[in-house]
């Protein structure tokens, strides 16, 4: 969330309020005042201040002519819808606009009309005069309003001493914006001593009234030199290496940092530039936006009904807020958490007002009460991302994983398929890939049952595989702040436990442009970029939250449990994957069994999960049958697995467990 720096300025003066309409009057008062004394004072400047008297006559005769001409330009060119506090340049463009269409009217008046009419004939010299001064001094007017309002308001509200003191690092476009809005609201309670870039072209120049002070080689000195409280990084499209650098030197002086909003935010209206916040680990793990295309979602969504399955989780969630931007004709939210669904249905209201929805409580293993939702709606697309993930919880409830991921999901899909759905998207895990967990190898039945059932309907359907996703719940790094602000330990499974990381909106955006894409029985595989060691990110989070690592706050291993991996994979040895036209999206080779075989898994299994007695063992063993590349451990051992998984290199993508624990797996690199 995002946060002010500090707590607002207390102000010490009551301020007038002045109705906005009369302020309006004033400020067309004025203008018309300035135009008419800058075409009196134009013709006293042609003449010496020594007018004829008859050409003072003709001046006072053209006088409200001129002034309602020019009046006029401004107004039907949109002066007056100005915010006067935020004149610049663009606004300078319409003024400068206004003054030539005034002069076009005028000049022709001066060459068109015969000798006879002088009266209504105003000399060029005049008109090219009058339109810089008149101009010129109610765009001057505005800017001295606002240099005047940003005085006052700085002195109204405090002593300067309040201030704290503020180097920006990034003098591009976002750092002159930053200053721009930071230099100009003294409820921020910051002050900018300079800029930090290490752009030597910029340094020395001056941006928004504040130096470019030298590189960020800098900081230690200038921090020094200029008792500097916070600096702020303020890079549009900073990579991590970059982040982590600047975090790194300003760690060693110490001095905190603080970060602005990303651009994107800003643009779309989410947050303000001038509302900057600490630097989060999604900083320092984060990577470039996903490009998406439009088109293709616009075609998935637009004017659709669009079913979202576990909408109160964090993926489906996250699905309904970008689906949202689309603008479906319908968004059905299933979701059994009362809780959760009413806080996500409460937000839709407030983010996406005008898309209509319908919060359904409802469990995606009753057939009876999905199928009544897809008869009453008819959703052309269902987004599944209701699933049990905790995978040492699943450990212990193995019947209800199978359950819930993967019977649930292919009743769920049947009665898409029934029903005329466009679309069926599994949002699925590299859990699936050798699976060492019961979790895993649900969600590869599931992978399993959507490819046969694409074979038997109309419908697309698609499974979407991506490792962990930062901040989901129960995820590690949730669990990682609770134990630093209790002080530690952080516990970590294994010192060489690594994990690839991507941000909920980039999965999900990935997640809906697959969908797009997919003609049918595809299992897609998201690129999740660069691996990041779990003790890394404990330490770094560590260091954010102001304490050293295993001195302020200790780490401990604890040791790989039962289903855990140290790296995951994201395809089975051998099966590979083809890249797509989007650089982050690759079709998995995976091989698939036959609608028959899958119905014969299912009805085994729904046949097992409704035994009275306790089936859990014998489960594990038909897991291991279905799922040949399955590594769960045998039943009667009890004990964690520890082997290291098949296909093992350093280079493939894995994930953060879902439990705030690490998850051991094995990586073999296919998207690079």
């Amino acid at each position: 969330m995002v946060e002010q720096v500090n707590q607002q300025v207390p102000r010490t003066k009551a301020r007038l309020a002045i109705p906005v309409g009369l302020i309006k009057y004033m400020q067309i008062a004025i203008d018309l005042l300035l135009l008419g004394s800058m075409f009196l004072v134009t013709y006293l400047l042609r003449f010496d201040f020594r007018v004829p008297n008859a050409q003072w006559v003709q001046a006072w005769f053209q006088l409200p002519m001129v002034v309602l001409l020019q009046f006029g330009c401004m107004t039907l060119l949109g002066v007056y819808s100005f915010v006067w506090r935020y004149i610049g340049l663009r606004e300078l463009y319409t003024f400068v606009q206004a003054g030539i269409v005034a002069a076009i009217p005028l000049l022709a008046l001066r060459l068109l009309l015969p000798d006879h009419m002088d009266r209504w004939r105003v000399p060029l010299s005049v008109t090219a005069v009058d339109g810089i001064l008149a101009f010129g001094s109610v765009l001057g007017a505005r800017i001295v309003r606002r240099a005047v309002f940003e005085h006052t308001q700085w002195s109204r509200e405090g002593d300067t001493q309040r201030l704290k003191n503020v180097l920006l690092v990034g003098a591009g476009r976002a750092g002159a914006l930053a200053a721009r809005e930071l230099g100009s609201r003294r409820t921020n309670g910051l002050r900018i001593k300079g800029f930090l870039d290490d752009d030597l072209q910029k340094q020395g120049s001056v941006i928004q009234g504040a130096r470019v002070l030298g590189g960020t080689d800098a900081i230690p000195k200038l921090v020094a030199q200029h008792q500097i409280d916070f600096v702020i990084i303020t890079i549009a499209k900073a990579s991590r290496r970059d982040i982590r650098r600047i975090v790194r030197v300003c760690e060693a002086v110490p001095v905190p940092v603080r970060i602005t909003p990303a651009y994107h935010e800003v643009l779309e209206g989410r947050v303000e530039v001038s509302q900057v916040r600490e630097v989060q680990i999604e900083d320092l793990l984060g990577r470039d936006p996903v490009r998406l295309d439009e088109g293709l979602l616009d075609g998935l969504l637009n004017e659709k009904v669009v079913m979202v399955t576990g909408a109160g989780g964090s993926i489906g969630s996250e699905l309904c807020r970008q689906a949202a931007r689309f603008k479906p004709s319908l968004l059905l939210l299933v979701e059994r958490s009362e809780f959760a669904l009413f806080n996500m249905d409460r937000e839709l209201a407030a983010r996406f007002p005008n898309i209509p929805r319908i919060p359904c409580l409802a469990d995606v293993g009753d057939a009876v009460r999905m199928e009544q939702l897809l008869a009453a709606h008819r959703p052309k697309a269902i987004l599944h991302a209701a699933a049990h993930k905790h995978v040492p919880l699943v450990e212990q409830n193995p019947v209800e994983a199978i359950k819930n991921n993967s019977l649930a999901t292919t009743q769920l899909g049947e009665l898409a398929g029934e029903y005329g759905v466009d679309v069926f998207v599994l949002v699925s895990t590299d859990k699936a890939v050798n699976p060492s967990s019961v979790m895993g190898a649900s969600k590869r039945l599931a992978e399993l049952f959507v490819q046969g059932l694409n074979e038997r309907f109309r419908t697309r359907y698609l499974a979407v595989r991506f490792g962990n996703v930062l901040g989901s719940t129960g995820s590690v790094i949730p669990i990682f702040k609770e134990q630093i602000k209790n002080g530690g330990p952080v516990t970590v499974t294994h010192p060489e436990m690594t994990r690839y990381f991507m941000t909920i909106p980039e999965a999900t955006q990935l997640v809906l442009q697959a969908a797009a894409m997919g003609a049918g029985g595809e299992i897609f595989i998201l690129d999740m970029g660069e691996p990041v060691r779990i003790v890394d990110l404990a330490k770094d989070l560590i260091r954010l939250s102001g304490f050293r690592p295993n001195e302020d706050i200790p780490i401990a291993f604890t040791g790989i449990r039962s289903g855990e991996k140290l790296f995951e994979e994201l395809v089975v040895e051998g099966e590979g994957a083809t890249p797509t036209h989007h650089p982050k999206i690759f079709v998995g080779k995976i091989a698939r069994h036959t609608a028959q075989q899958m119905e014969s898994i299912r009805q085994e299994l729904s046949s097992v999960v409704t035994e009275p007695q306790d089936s859990s063992q014998r489960l594990r063993l038909l897991l291991r049958s279905y799922i040949p590349e399955a590594l769960i451990e045998a039943p009667s051992t009890g004990r964690p697995n520890h082997s290291e998984p098949r296909a093992a290199t350093p280079e493939g993508p894995s994930e953060l467990s879902d439990t705030g624990q690490v998850e051991s797996s094995s990586s073999t690199r296919v998207l690079h």
